[in-house]
């Protein structure tokens, strides 16, 4: 036998559940406020029980940390964010599915965390649509987990002057770990996200592919994902418009139909990075901005307030526009140059080649178009030689190379040999 509780407060009110558990099957409870008795129900039955949103809450809290379920080949996981991407994917799963939402740690100062992927708010609208459905939901508490696996390393990645993508971090290894874990546990055969990708088979095996709709394609941030995972990941959405996925909702009477998009880097929480990592362990100091020479044109309150690229809020004038060129943390100095500075045909990432190629579609941002090279493999990665020059290549952004439409590799781009010598190890994300 085992004993777990949970509970949950809102508004000056408070439940709290506690089971009894036998194997996975709750023997006895003390759940007041939800629509049927728990007793000798299975776990996945339990999670599909409503009632009181604070009762259903408090349940699910005790539910997370030891759910599992006798495996059946036809259970799909489902993950569910609370919007209608999520909601359709759960359509298309069918009759046997579960869906499961991760409550990631937020900036309590964010001026919009309703609009989170991981909020409380979108973990209650993603649990009202499986229940709606008469489907189960689970809630997985990963606040802390996340933390550490991705808040901190972006903090740290913007103290090392690099300009990190928390959302590939967190989809290329944090999110789909915990989700296929979660799978394994719920007896689900596969797992299925609303993320707009393909999967294909390429050059003989399984990879990650761009989505039929170009303005919705999210393989971009996908990229880092394990091709050996992919057999049991699905993307229904893959194949059709925004569009599509709205009007399917409606006929079908979600309520989420017309819910806004949820934000990219979410727990950010709607605030400017620039603030966020102020709070949360980099400081103002006055530095210098510099020309390519050297030549003090100005000054700046800290190097981490810019990016390569960034031309607004330097500061200083010119002739003609000066862009940030790089930084060097441990001096804080921030070269400034002419757009001309910022081409380079070469680049560096530390990655992997899912296959073999010597010829790719590079894309070294999320929303830049994509530039044929030349591919040449590393002992860390991969050397990328680019017909045309990019301008702006940011150390710590992902470089994503496709053939066909299909990943087939990926890695961080590096900081060039001498740019950025320093490495702050000492940086923390603040407690709140």
């Amino acid at each position: 036998m085992l004993e777990v509780v949970g509970d949950s407060s809102r508004d000056g009110r408070w439940a709290l559940v506690r089971l009894t558990l036998d194997g996975d099957r709750i023997a006895s409870a003390e759940a007041e406020g939800l629509e049927r008795p728990l007793e000798g129900l299975a776990l996945l039955d339990a999670a599909a029980v409503g009632g009181d949103e604070l009762a259903v809450d408090a349940l699910a809290n005790a539910l997370g940390p030891v759910f599992r379920a006798t495996p059946d080949p036809g259970r799909v996981a489902v993950a569910m964010s609370g919007g209608v991407d999520s909601a359709v994917a759960l359509l298309r799963a069918g009759p046997n599915a579960i869906g499961v939402t991760l409550r990631l740690w937020l900036d309590p100062k964010g001026p919009d965390t309703e609009r989170a992927c991981c909020s409380p708010e979108a973990v209650l609208a993603a649990r009202a649509t499986c229940h709606a459905m008469g489907l189960p939901h689970v809630t997985l508490d990963l606040r802390e987990e996340f933390r550490r696996a991705v808040v901190g390393p972006f903090v740290r990645g913007y103290a090392a002057g690099e300009t990190p993508n928390p959302c590939i971090r967190c989809n290329g290894s944090f999110r789909f770990a915990e989700l296929l874990d979660f799978a394994e546990r719920a007896g689900a055969w596969r797992l299925a996200t609303g993320h707009y990708a393909r999967i294909v088979r390429h050059r003989g095996r399984l990879l990650l592919a761009r989505a039929e709709d170009p303005r919705k394609d999210q393989s971009y941030m996908l990229a880092r994902l394990d091709p050996r995972l992919l057999e049991r990941i699905w993307f229904p959405l893959g194949e059709q418009t925004k569009e599509q996925t709205r009007a399917e909702a409606a006929a079908a009477g979600l309520s989420v139909a017309g819910r806004s998009e949820s934000q990219e880097a979410c727990f950010l929480a709607g605030g400017d990075y620039r603030g966020f990592l102020e709070r949360h362990g980099l400081t103002s100091a006055e530095g210098t901005l510099v020309d390519e020479a050297g030549r003090e044109l100005g000054r700046h309150s800290g190097f981490w307030r810019f990016t390569p690229g960034q031309r607004r809020g330097l500061g200083v004038s010119s002739r003609e526009p000066l862009y940030a060129l790089r930084s060097d943390p441990e001096a804080n100095t921030v070269v400034v140059g002419p757009r001309s500075s910022l081409a380079t045909q070469e680049i560096d990432a530390r990655g992997r080649l899912y296959v073999p190629v010597e010829r790719a579609e590079v894309k070294l941002r999320y929303r830049s178009p994509a530039v044929s090279a030349d591919v040449a493999a590393t002992e860390t990665g991969f050397r990328l030689h680019m017909d045309e020059p990019a301008y702006g290549a940011a150390p710590g952004q992902a470089a994503v190379l496709y053939e066909d439409g299909a990943v087939v590799g990926a890695g961080t781009i590096r900081v060039p040999a001498g740019r950025n010598p320093g490495v702050r190890s000492d940086v923390e994300v603040n407690g709140t």
